[in-house]
């Protein structure tokens, strides 16, 4: 069985490019993942691998849209090995991680990434509706909307 399961932070955007046979996405990103152990026996030194991770269609679109540099993710996925032979004429040896799914690991205020705005939480309206009041404005922080 190859099934991956990663929990890191973007090293950097997302490279999305679109293949010219069917015009679908292909993102290509990577990983940083923290390790438990230290490798150079200092544990006040934090380390983590550097995994390349490939998403295409729809997860790629997602990746594009929603996932920038710093970007907390869990993922799952395979591992894929390659090769090619490059312009050097040397033989260049892949390992990348192809993604099936990406869910965010982390809140989007607990980013930071609320470009600097603060809303305050609604409070229940005077009416007894079971409704909250919903300030003008935050709609594109709704899920659902």
């Amino acid at each position: 069985m190859n099934r991956v399961i990663l929990m890191g932070r973007l090293t950097r955007d997302p490279n999305v490019s679109y293949a010219q046979k069917d015009n679908s996405a292909i993102a290509r990103f990577t990983l940083a993942v923290d390790r438990r152990v230290s490798r150079n026996n200092d544990s006040n030194q934090p380390t983590a691998d550097f995994i390349s991770c490939v998403t295409f269609g729809k997860q790629a679109e997602f990746a594009e849209k929603y996932l920038r540099q710093g970007t907390k993710v869990a993922l799952e996925g395979r591992i894929q090995t390659g090769s090619y032979t490059n312009k050097e004429g040397q033989k260049v040896y892949t390992t990348d991680v192809l993604v099936d799914n990406i869910e965010f690991a982390e809140s989007k205020n607990s980013q930071g990434g609320n470009g600097g705005q603060t809303y305050e939480r609604p409070q229940p309206s005077g009416t007894d509706s079971g409704f909250m009041n919903i300030p003008d404005g935050i709609d594109e922080e709704l899920p659902f909307a």
